[in-house]
């Protein structure tokens, strides 16, 4: 068959089903993110291959327009792979130090390979029963680490930190106000509050609004000298809030908030909750894998006295993104989520499976194998890995802290708990800039060091001033790219200033 004769719809499935094509090609795709991966580590590649999005945009146009009948599958399967790596973000590279994404186990992604290569998906046993034997196997052990009593808790996995928080506080909602679910929350004389971190991440307040209970009904607890959720305050609201008959969702804590890797105190928390009868929530997407570690598990005391609480192991763990897990302190508040019956998927004649269904206690039907990566790692490795991706990947941030302390042009904002360092770069006195032009320079020496490759970091607010952020999340940033970072800031500030 020449390259013009056009494929029968027969011929083109059976192509696309080829188990022979899936591995020579697959063959070629390991190969090419192997050495993808060591110029990597070696620093031979940009962080970042930083385009407008109009050229990435006609690209992508391109690519699929010019699919088609082609005989040279490998060939073009090639292209495609070189035009991803050429166009993508490259995380894995130790300069990458910006966003809570990881530079995820690379190992791991050949487990998610599987569930995705065979379809694992979950809503009920049946449909995918290896898929949910391992999250709820992980659900149990992880539960175990971080102090909740085997047979008394419960959880769920669901995709990405948002969701996780939104579905926790469904069910606190569902919980707090009766008949909400069936009813809607407008039959309360008052209008109920959901109670908050005041650095707490944006997600919280949409899921107030998602959730009815409107994001101007969030009430932001005070913070303390660290950034932390101030526990007098917070007991000051709670009393307020319950002698004017305001009806309190949850008081939701952070471990640890974004801006900064604040930890709250949430044994603190945990009494004054207890105290006023109110359900205790803790976004611990970022930090509920200190767990792992015995240097720095202090951070999270008190979590398991929370009714729930969420974890993403798409950021701590170091596995592929997504793979967030909810965590309830009493097991039967899982059922509190959704109330109502979808027959056609939950079998009335094995009833003991509603145990283990998970459709039953997520907002998806259908939903990934999503844990198949951390399972694998878990696996291979014991859940020692995890404790020194923490350990390794703080100590770092500490070391940078210190640097930075070191350094005359230089001014770290805060002490790390974690792996989360915001600082600023100040320009030498003769320059003679307002605080808001010092934090508008960093924000400019960002996009300089972005656009360019070299580093990728971040840039934030910190009390209305702008601030670098960098957040460390790969085991191989060493102590060499810190001082190059703190050297190409140096080099770039005084670059946009002598051309001002």
């Amino acid at each position: 068959m020449t390259s013009e004769t056009p494929l029968t719809s027969r011929q083109r499935i059976r192509r696309a089903y080829s188990p022979q094509t899936l591995e020579t090609l697959g063959e070629h795709l390991i190969e090419r993110l192997g050495e993808h991966l060591s110029q990597l580590q070696r620093r031979d590649e940009v962080v970042l291959n930083w385009k407008l999005p109009e050229p990435n945009l006609s690209l992508a146009h391109e690519t699929l327009s010019t699919a088609g009948d082609d005989p040279e599958l490998l060939s073009r399967f090639r292209g495609l792979i070189e035009i991803a790596i050429r166009h993508g973000h490259n995380l894995h590279h130790p300069r990458y130090i910006g966003h809570q994404v990881p530079a995820s186990i690379p190992l791991a992604g050949l487990f998610d390979a599987l569930g995705s290569i065979t379809n694992q998906v979950m809503a009920v046993y049946e449909m995918g029963p290896w898929a949910t034997s391992v999250e709820r196997a992980l659900i149990e052990r992880w539960g175990a680490v971080l102090g909740l009593t085997p047979g008394t808790f419960s959880g769920l996995v669901t995709h990405g930190g948002s969701l996780a928080n939104l579905t926790a506080l469904l069910t606190a909602r569902n919980v707090s106000l009766k008949e909400s679910w069936s009813q809607g929350i407008g039959h309360s004389n008052r209008l109920p509050v959901l109670v908050t971190q005041a650095d707490a991440h944006y997600c919280v307040t949409r899921s107030a609004g998602i959730l009815g209970i409107g994001t101007e009904q969030v009430i932001k607890v005070p913070l303390d000298g660290r950034r932390r959720m101030d526990p007098n305050a917070l007991d000051d609201i709670l009393a307020r809030l319950r002698k004017e008959g305001t009806p309190i969702v949850a008081v939701s804590a952070s471990a640890c908030a974004t801006p900064i890797g604040a930890f709250d105190p949430l044994n603190e928390i945990a009494d004054i909750c207890e105290r006023h009868d109110v359900w205790m929530h803790v976004d611990a997407a970022h930090g509920g894998a200190v767990s792992f570690s015995e240097k720095h598990r202090h951070l999270i005391d008190g979590i398991a006295r929370a009714d729930s609480f969420i974890c993403d192991a798409h950021k701590t763990l170091f596995v592929p993104a997504l793979c967030a897990f909810v965590f309830y302190k009493d097991k039967q508040h899982r059922f509190e989520t959704f109330q109502q019956d979808a027959p056609y998927l939950f079998d009335p004649s094995a009833p003991g499976m509603a145990n283990i269904d998970s459709g039953m206690v997520t907002i998806e039907c259908t939903k990934r194998a999503a844990t198949y990566g951390l399972w694998g790692v878990w696996s291979l490795f014991g859940q020692q890995i995890f404790s020194d991706l923490i350990d390794e990947t703080f100590a770092t941030t500490r070391l940078f802290y210190e640097k930075l302390c070191e350094a005359e042009d230089f001014e770290p904002l805060h002490e790390p708990e974690c792996n989360i360092q915001v600082f600023r770069y100040l320009p030498p006195s003769k320059y003679d800039l307002s605080e808001q032009e010092v934090g508008e320079l960093n924000r400019k020496v960002r996009r300089h060091l972005m656009e360019s490759g070299e580093f990728y970091i971040v840039q934030t607010n910190l009390d209305g001033v702008g601030a670098l952020r960098v957040c460390v999340m790969n085991p191989l940033t060493n102590e060499a790219d810190l001082d190059q970072l703190l050297s190409s800031i140096r080099t770039s500030a005084l670059q946009l200033l002598e051309s001002e």
